[in-house]
């Protein structure tokens, strides 16, 4: 295991972070305190130290369980949470980006895990009705009574992030130092404002959704035999995978699949060595699993390395139009008349 540091900041996490939303059965779907130990020791044992979870997940679970497996070495960890999402459905507050939600939020989060602070605090979704300004504030007011380290940002536009970024820098207060977004080979639209913007900004990313939702373990395809085919390695941030797999997302997974036959592995680890190479150092996938072994299958990813030509053809399969004004801007004419005759002559950054 190697490690990154996490966007601006001097925090050093893991190469890759471990997804805990399956720790608790609440919700019908993740696993025992017992097999959560299991997985997490896993991760912890290959260097693991970058762990996700939610005041959401499990109803809670998952931040008491994490809480307990942590406790004897606390600091060795580098814990991120988040809030905004509805805790109690008949209440108007219990959800949003708004600081009565975010105190709320995090006093709750903090007494799950039994402790004091937490490393990396996320604002879990945009709500479209807070000010931003509120929230820049809010979040830097926990940072300064020392209970928030950090503070990122999950599932926001990329003008938001930007605004946030922009006038936490220009006032003083804490800037977000993360990005936690969709991507994947089957979800590239990231890439048109979300992954350029954070680049822009130092922000680390690190990525949810990363197998497709278990599709691109290649298990929803039929093999020739018309049966299903299957693989160890599961993608835990998302349930009820609808198993009609459009013309896309076929092509995509059959590249990958012959990628993954030529490299000798399975090809979710292909598609997680995919990410880790696609858009830059910053990236972070997290990884979950409901059993210790799924999550070593997952691990392997760190050992799969892919050509110039693989992650070309898997770039033909999955790529998607950027849009305007990023395929407008892109056009040689159009180069032409910005740069002159200096389109291909000047360095870039």
């Amino acid at each position: 295991m190697r490690y990154k540091l996490f966007g601006r900041s001097g925090l050093r996490v893991s190469e890759l972070c471990l997804g805990c939303m399956t720790f608790g059965e609440d919700w019908g779907s993740g696993v025992d305190r017992d097999e959560s130990r299991r997985v997490f020791e896993a991760f912890a044992n290959a260097g693991g130290n970058f762990l996700d979870t939610a005041n959401l997940y499990t109803k809670g679970t998952s931040e008491r369980y994490l809480g307990s497996f942590i406790a004897s070495d606390r600091d060795r960890f580098v814990v991120a949470t988040k809030y905004t999402l509805s805790t109690q459905s008949d209440d108007p507050n219990a959800a949003g980006m708004h600081r009565k939600n975010l105190v709320q939020g995090l006093e709750a989060s903090l007494r799950r895990l039994d402790t004091e602070y937490v490393d990396i605090f996320y604002v879990h979704a945009w709500d479209g009705l807070t000010r931003i300004d509120e929230v820049m504030r809010a979040l830097d007011d926990q940072v300064r009574l020392g209970k928030v380290l950090h503070v990122a940002v999950s599932d926001w536009p990329a003008w938001a992030v930007a605004r946030a970024t922009t006038l936490a820098e220009e006032r003083g207060w804490t800037p977000f130092s993360g990005l936690q977004l969709k991507y994947s080979l089957l979800e590239r639209t990231p890439e048109r404002d979300l992954l350029p913007m954070a680049a822009h900004t130092d922000l680390a990313v690190t990525t949810w959704g990363s197998l497709g939702g278990g599709q691109l373990t290649g298990k929803y395809l039929e093999s020739g035999t018309g049966e299903r085919l299957n693989a160890d390695l599961v993608d835990t941030r998302r349930t009820g995978v609808d198993e009609q797999v459009d013309d896309r997302t076929e092509r995509i997974t059959r590249e990958l699949l012959t990628v993954a036959g030529e490299i000798g592995c399975e090809p979710g680890q292909a598609a997680l060595a995919w990410v880790r190479r696609a858009a830059g150092p910053a990236m972070i996938p997290i990884v979950g699993a409901r059993t210790a072994d799924q999550l070593t299958a997952n691990l392997r990813c760190l050992e799969v390395e892919l050509s110039d030509d693989q992650l070309s053809r898997l770039d033909v399969a999955s790529r998607v139009d950027l849009g305007f004004p990023h395929e407008f801007l892109r056009k040689d004419p159009i180069r032409a008349y910005v740069h002159g005759n200096f389109a291909d002559r000047v360095d870039r950054r």
